[in-house]
């Protein structure tokens, strides 16, 4: 058989667009992967990939600026503050809520962060329904727990027709009078500074922790190291909102810890991961404790975060505890 130059360079050049097609698929699968899982990207370097498909995959957020607020209660006996940040990431799937509403005559101090994954669906959602359902529970202090699960079960049924899936965190506080209960699901955290002293009052929510695994195991799943430990070799957190396809193994079943508001409690902090981690609970509560302005306090711990090189978005909510301070701020509230 003769093969001429021009045959010769027809299979080089179908060859090459096999080998070109084969790799801009293969590009486009991990990147999938990754906008399925934002934790995964802090484990793969995606400035090569993003390179390639430049001219047509950039992904720009709307709202992408850093934002801060804050207020006082009315009763002058708290007040908040936030500071959020997509950070070094291209998109934005953190959220947060900072409202103050009056139940049966007594004020309530609301407070969550949310961090998504797999898009903005479920962090969204929760944000915008989770504290509306559990103020109109007529027990929602000695029932939070129920109510949280069925925010989880409302959003996974409005997933029905969606084909790919989404999950959030939340790190919520609910402060009623003299009690401050805590409720967690995910890796987003709350520590308080008592006398002093930085106390968490949540605890992550990681494949890797003994109890979670075996959970997870005995649900008939499996936890495996992917750059860290995931479930299903996917996820890399062992608890969420959503999730619909590893509904079985990451649930939605939230810790809740009750604390007592007194003298001793100065501040509560609540943030996503892209704090924690690179700042300890220690250096948050030593880094805020001198800012007596709330809303300041969170940028603190926002900018410091970002400075440290946290590859993730960055929302953070500082709550002060004003009991010993009596109500001198002139500040109004915005919730």
């Amino acid at each position: 058989m003769i093969i001429t130059w021009n045959h010769l360079y027809a299979r080089i050049s179908f060859t090459h667009e096999i080998l070109l097609l084969f790799l801009v698929l293969h590009i486009l699968v991990i990147k999938e992967v990754v906008s399925l899982n934002p934790e995964y990207s802090s484990t793969c370097d995606m400035g090569y990939l993003n390179s390639v498909l430049s001219s047509s995959s950039q992904v720009h957020a709307a709202d992408d600026s850093p934002v801060s607020g804050g207020g006082l209660s009315q009763n002058g006996k708290f007040s908040y503050g936030y500071a959020s940040s997509p950070g070094k990431r291209s998109s934005m799937e953190d959220f947060y809520e900072t409202r103050i509403d009056g139940v049966n005559g007594e004020i309530v101090g609301l407070f969550g962060v949310f961090d998504g994954h797999g898009g903005v669906r479920a962090a969204e959602y929760v944000k915008q329904n989770l504290f509306s359902n559990l103020i109109s529970h007529p027990k929602f202090i000695s029932d939070t727990k129920s109510a949280i699960e069925r925010i989880d079960s409302e959003f996974l049924k409005s997933e029905h027709n969606q084909h790919r899936d989404a999950g959030s965190t939340a790190s919520t506080a609910i402060l009623v009078g003299d009690r401050l209960l805590v409720a967690n699901v995910g890796d987003s955290r709350a520590v308080i500074c008592r006398g002093g002293n930085a106390i968490a009052v949540s605890r992550d929510h990681k494949p890797d922790q003994t109890d979670e695994r075996q959970r997870i195991e005995d649900a008939g799943g499996f936890v495996m190291w992917a750059g860290t430990w995931r479930v299903g070799g996917v996820l890399a957190v062992s608890r969420a909102f959503g999730d619909r396809l590893l509904k079985q193994y990451v649930v939605a079943d939230p810790e809740i810890q009750e604390e007592k508001v007194d003298s001793s409690l100065e501040f509560l902090i609540l943030a996503s991961d892209g704090l924690w981690d690179v700042v300890s609970n220690e250096e948050a509560v030593a880094m805020i404790k001198p800012i007596e302005d709330a809303e300041e306090a969170a940028k603190r711990l926002m900018k410091e975060a970002y400075q440290r090189g946290s590859s993730d978005n960055i929302t953070c909510v500082v709550v002060r505890f004003l009991m010993n301070q009596g109500s001198s701020s002139t500040r109004n509230s915005s919730g």
